[in-house]
């Protein structure tokens, strides 16, 4: 039971850890990507992956990342994707609205949808959650102002942070996306935080596998909050 905790704690705890990973697992090959890529059609919709070293793609390949692979499958899904990835190790949520302003302004235009996904260093750093809360605020409130849709990944807190920090912590995901009108991934990790496989050696950060695990349980809900091309 202990130990089970323990391994739920590491899995939520999204810090940039130093720790050695296991080696890396196969990806599609490069000509299954091509021939995915030739059915694609219409306009290219610009997607931005903005949040910590989920998406930085944390001592994964090159093409291994969150944002590529979940690129890789709208494009096999016929959608004209392109998912830009701005994802820092070890952001925390006052990090990233630090930096959310350039981010955008870096970009060529808005992009068709943004992707939040900060909180798991804020947990690590026992943050109070009205901090993360008003962070997280700040960035949606931004793209709320612009017209950007966006999808928040929800994160949890273990149970060893107290009941009345994960009740707090554990709401404001789903509060946030119903006041600036956004669509949840109820919680991000769902698909690998208890699946030892599909983890790297911290506990915390996915295989490449884990990352094919995220995107499939994400990917419905990004398609989902894509608006129509124009």
């Amino acid at each position: 039971m202990r130990l089970g905790r323990m391994m739920v704690s590491g899995a939520l705890l999204l810090a940039g850890c130093n720790g050695n990973a296991p080696a890396e697992q196969p990806v599609p090959s490069a000509r299954m990507t091509a021939a995915a890529e030739a059915v694609v059609a219409g306009p290219e919709r610009r997607v931005l992956a903005f949040g910590d070293s989920l998406f930085a793609g944390y001592r994964l390949g090159r093409k291994q990342g969150y944002p590529e692979r979940l690129e890789a499958a709208l494009r096999r899904r016929g959608l004209n994707a392109r998912v830009i990835n701005a994802g820092v190790s070890g952001d925390t949520t006052a990090a990233g609205r630090q930096r959310f302003g350039f981010v955008l302004g870096s970009l060529a235009g808005p992009p068709a949808l943004a992707i939040v996904e900060l909180g798991g260093n804020d947990l690590l750093r026992a943050i109070p959650p009205a901090e993360t809360r008003a962070n997280l605020a700040a960035i949606l409130a931004e793209l709320k102002r612009r017209e950007i849709p966006f999808v928040l990944m929800g994160m949890r807190a273990p149970p060893n942070m107290g009941p009345d920090y994960v009740a707090a912590f554990n709401g404001l995901y789903p509060a946030l996306a119903k006041e600036y009108g956004g669509t949840l991934v109820p919680f991000f990790q769902a698909t690998v935080f208890d699946r030892p496989q599909l983890l790297q050696a911290d506990h915390v950060h996915p295989t490449a596998l884990g990352v094919e695990a995220l995107v499939a349980g994400s990917i419905e809900r990004v398609i989902g909050a894509l608006p129509p091309s124009s």
